[in-house]
């Protein structure tokens, strides 16, 4: 109890102040750079970096770089987190000044979808011609989706999320989703797609799929959606992802049968043009998850297949 009220006290005191509150308003409705926060309030990036360095030391803010970027949110959990919120829902949002934070972070919102249209009107011609070569995406997006059925899940990992598709496909079947991907303007991308009210649990990192940023045993979802086949080392990006998982979790691989395609191999860098079934079942079976049978949709001249394994519970968890 002591430890959270000393907590609860260096909180109270890094929000005590006009700017502060400002910031914390601003980060519950979107992540944000520090230059996006020094645009929004108008101030000088030392003032603002300072604002934000007492608020991250009270707990009430993250901060986590992103190449030569730093992005900030709220804190989201324990007693600063539970404070953070509760201090937001208690702001005037039509208080002049914040009423004018909101319409700036409009405007950053729009730069933002313009700069993400931008880069996808560059790659959509890409995009499409590989979409052309397999069965419809729904096709491939309603069995991912349906092996979720039933499934609470917690906390979720889409690997590879390049624009945030499958955040915007399962977000809403998880408390919390993280699309992770090492190309920032694919992050970028992402960001503007889930960048709408009912997604606000979801967010994207800059990671590498061998060095995921989760502990061991720590989510109950993992997803890899047409992005082995780029892989340097897919059977250590699947071993990986079984290493977060939390025993009784779920990992769902979709990607690409076996092809000849060359095409994809010159000219959109795919490494891998396609695995067989006992390839990739064997990698996930290594890494000691139970695998379930492939689904197989059948496309031309490009198959999809979806394979998806459980990470097995212990006969003691399963007796409490």
């Amino acid at each position: 109890m002591a430890v959270s009220l000393d907590i609860l006290l260096a909180g109270l005191r890094a929000a005590g102040e006009p700017t502060r509150l400002r910031i914390l308003g601003l980060l519950s409705r979107a992540e944000l750079t520090v230059s996006e926060l020094t645009q929004i309030l108008g101030q000088s990036q030392p003032r603002v970096s300072r604002h934000l360095k007492l608020l991250d030391d009270a707990g009430l803010i993250e901060r986590f770089r992103e190449g030569t970027w730093v992005f900030c949110r709220l804190c989201d959990s324990g007693v600063a987190g539970a404070l953070s919120t509760k201090i937001v829902e208690l702001l005037p949002v039509d208080a002049s000044e914040l009423g004018g934070d909101l319409a700036r972070l409009d405007m950053v919102r729009r730069d933002r979808a313009t700069a993400a249209a931008a880069y996808f009107a560059a790659n959509a011609e890409h995009w499409a011609e590989v979409r052309r070569l397999h069965v419809p995406d729904l096709d491939v997006e309603s069995t991912m989706r349906g092996l979720f059925e039933g499934r609470k899940v917690d906390t979720l990992v889409d690997i590879g999320t390049g624009a945030g598709r499958m955040l915007e496909l399962l977000g809403p079947v998880a408390e919390e989703a993280i699309g992770i991907d090492l190309s920032h303007e694919m992050l970028g991308l992402a960001r503007a797609n889930i960048d709408r009210p009912d997604l606000k649990h979801c967010r994207v990192r800059h990671a590498d799929m061998l060095n995921l940023p989760f502990p061991e045993a720590s989510v109950d979802a993992v997803t890899y959606h047409q992005v082995l086949h780029f892989a340097d080392e897919p059977a250590g990006a699947l071993a990986e992802g079984e290493r977060i998982l939390r025993p009784g979790g779920l990992m769902v691989v979709a990607d690409f049968a076996p092809h000849n395609v060359e095409l994809l191999r010159q000219e959109h860098a795919h490494r891998r043009l396609g695995f067989p079934d006992t390839e990739v079942a064997g990698w996930i079976r290594a890494t000691g998850l139970e695998v379930g049978a492939p689904i197989h949709l059948d496309g031309d001249p490009l198959t999809v297949t979806v394979w998806h394994a459980e990470k097995p519970v212990s006969p003691e968890a399963r007796a409490r």
